[in-house]
């Protein structure tokens, strides 16, 4: 990229990013209701970002084509964070100060949203976050809601995978991002719950590229029946890889930080028989007719594959639910006042989304529970339901 061009697009961010008002109705109500967004579209997390921005463009797109959101067109303001908490801090302030959103959809990653909270806590703006971690809804923060599963819910559903199986003694290999800490310490704080044991712990930070000899370590532990990676990016990738060099011949287990195709581009042939917990979404087509998140999902996916030539992820999913929480909170309020939307967030109750079925409350501003997750195995570089 040349200097010119490089700098035109920086310039472009900082002005304000991306917008989309397009395929509009002629007649909308007077006033625009403006959605926010802070999303990791480049950098080391593009690989969230992109699908949620792509998500929320289209479903904006489609909701303004029919009219908008009580008969007024929706805009939707997207800052490219490029995954810096630090630049995300700095866009949250302006979608609130001088773009004037009455709610925000985004925070790709734990350090991004993290760093987000206080400015929508402090402004008392909906903010429902895009990421993984338990730590942004617990303790619950009154204007804070999420989408994704919880890395508390990820480490129960391998765990619970693990006592079908027998499994009662392992080794960890975690990210320092926030994301992989946060997961590492819950996976630590239930395993007694399901008699698992953690013989030996090692860890990597968001820039390495040779996992080999932290893999060595766990290799040479005596008794270590499988192995879990929390993390996300290209570190578990890499782990991935590493792993099958080594010959590490017990079950490798991933977090739902990895659940795109994204991940088993990555990893290649390595990927084979690697298990992780994620949504239905992955899975549409392999789902019964009986499931009540067929028809979304498969509608989902059809939508975003046909619209972007890419093949779905759970991220964009968690984007789909979350502005489809928002709407349907907006449409209930009768209004895009924010206090009122995030009463009726927080009373969103039997939503079928990509996720799971969600069931809010003032005590859960996820409302998710195991149940929302699929137990998957990558099997001929595809996923495939664990029964």
């Amino acid at each position: 990229m040349s200097i010119s061009k490089g700098f035109s697009r920086r310039a472009a961010l900082l002005a304000g990013a991306f917008t989309v008002s397009a395929g509009l109705s002629p007649a909308f109500a007077q006033g625009e209701i403006k959605l926010g967004a802070v999303l990791s579209v480049t950098g080391p997390a593009s690989f969230l970002g992109d699908p949620e921005k792509r998500t929320l463009e289209m479903v904006v797109e489609d909701v303004n084509a029919k009219g908008g959101i009580l008969g007024r067109k929706v805009r939707l303001i997207i800052y490219d964070d490029a995954g810096d908490p630090n630049q995300a801090r700095t866009f949250a302030t302006r979608l609130l100060e001088e773009d004037k959103v009455t709610a925000m959809i985004g925070g790709s990653t734990t350090g991004t949203t993290m760093a987000m909270i206080p400015a929508f806590e402090d402004a008392q703006v909906p903010f429902i976050s895009l990421a993984g971690a338990v730590q942004i809804i617990q303790p619950v923060k009154k204007w804070v809601f999420k989408t994704p599963h919880t890395d508390t819910m990820a480490c129960e559903k391998i765990f619970e995978d693990m006592k079908k199986r027998g499994t009662t003694k392992i080794g960890m290999i975690s990210g320092t991002d926030g994301f992989g800490k946060s997961m590492r310490d819950e996976c630590v704080k239930v395993a007694g719950k399901y008699g698992i044991e953690i013989l030996h712990e090692e860890n990597y930070g968001p820039r390495d590229t040779d996992m080999t000899p932290q893999l060595t370590n766990i290799k040479n532990k005596a008794g270590v029946q499988a192995v879990i990676n929390p993390g996300f990016g290209q570190g578990p990738a890499i782990v991935t890889r590493n792993y099958k060099q080594l010959g590490i011949n017990v079950p490798l287990y991933q977090s739902h930080g990895v659940a795109s195709k994204q991940f088993i581009g990555l990893a290649g042939d390595a990927a084979e028989g690697v298990r992780l917990p994620a949504a239905a979404l992955l899975v549409a087509d392999k789902l019964p007719d009986s499931d009540p998140q067929k028809k979304v999902v498969v509608e989902y996916t059809k939508n975003y594959t046909t619209r972007t030539g890419q093949p779905v992820s759970t991220f964009g999913g968690h984007a789909y639910d979350g502005f489809m929480i928002w709407k349907e909170a907006v449409e209930r309020a009768k209004t895009d006042n924010a206090a009122k939307v995030r009463d009726e967030i927080e009373k969103t109750k039997g939503y079928v989304g990509t996720g799971g079925v969600v069931n809010m409350s003032a005590t859960d501003h996820m409302g998710l529970d195991l149940s929302a997750f699929k137990m998957l195995e990558i099997r001929n570089g595809d996923w495939t339901i664990v029964q």
